[in-house]
């Protein structure tokens, strides 16, 4: 354990569009990872929205993986590594609000103390979450919005009123990400939360390639991993999905620290538990 200088490095965007239906998601998605990437073929769709994103077949040559019934997040998960393996430079996760569903449908069905049972969904649920976190390529997600309601008290009685939209997925799923976007019936994009600096505070806009091209240029201006710092990383890993992810996130420094990632396999395969005292720590 050292103390060490802050410093933001380079990275993969985390990012959420978040609005009703027909306020342009899949579009601004795609145009977004365009600008990310500038080549189409290198931009994949995970779709559960019943082909949604084949409308937009015109803008390029972009890949799309549908997605149908379950949505678990096993199935997310199992649809990110396709992506990843098959060489993709942004994923569009079009929509993660079937995942919570699926949740929301599977805790619903369990028996027993309605309390206790989530025990058994969320850990299934953060799993998927780190998963599009720890994802090393561009990770663009869309939710749907819905009506919310509070209940105040009107001349002696409780009557619901409007206060927003709200997106339909867990709560707190937002503060995951480094940049989500709340769209309109226009389409026009306003920034609810913004680790980039690029958009917060700014009035509604169209997303545009431009749009994409900017917060490419913010992924880029960190500075590069060294071989020491992965190295420490590996020694950190305690569990044989989060070592897989490193290795997967450094492809430059697989052959140069291939011993240690072995050697890190083989403790969690011995102690999966990834408690250990070894020269790396």
């Amino acid at each position: 354990m050292k103390l060490q200088t802050a410093a933001r490095k380079r990275a993969k965007i985390k990012m959420a569009l978040q609005g009703p239906s027909g306020s342009g998601k899949t579009f601004s998605s795609l145009l977004i990872a365009y600008g990310l990437t500038s080549n189409w073929e290198k931009i994949a769709v995970v779709d559960t929205e019943n082909h949604s994103a084949d409308l937009y077949a015109h803008l390029g040559l972009f890949k799309v993986l549908p997605l149908v019934a379950p949505y678990s997040p096993e199935r997310y998960i199992e649809a990110i590594d396709t992506c990843v393996n098959a060489g993709m430079e942004v994923v569009i996760l079009d929509s993660i609000t079937h995942e919570w569903e699926n949740l929301i449908d599977f805790h619903a069905s369990m028996t027993g103390n309605s309390f206790t049972n989530w025990a058994k969904v969320t850990p299934r649920h953060n799993a998927f979450v780190q998963k599009l976190l720890q994802t090393p390529i561009h990770v663009i997600s869309t939710v749907r919005t819905k009506q919310d309601y509070v209940l105040n008290e009107k001349n002696g009685r409780m009557v619901p009123e409007k206060i927003g939209l709200k997106s339909v997925q867990r709560d707190g799923l937002e503060y995951e990400f480094t940049l989500v976007f709340d769209l309109d019936m226009k389409n026009s994009a306003t920034a609810s939360k913004d680790r980039t600096g690029l958009f917060i505070g700014k009035p509604a806009e169209l997303l545009s390639v431009e749009s994409g091209k900017l917060i490419q240029q913010w992924c880029q201006a960190g500075e590069q991993i060294d071989v020491d710092e992965v190295s420490e990383r590996i020694g950190s890993c305690l569990s044989m999905e989060e070592l897989l992810t490193l290795y997967n996130m450094f492809p430059q420094y697989q052959e140069v620290l291939n011993a240690e990632f072995k050697r890190r396999k083989r403790e969690l395969i011995i102690n999966p538990n990834g408690v250990f005292h070894t020269e790396n720590q």
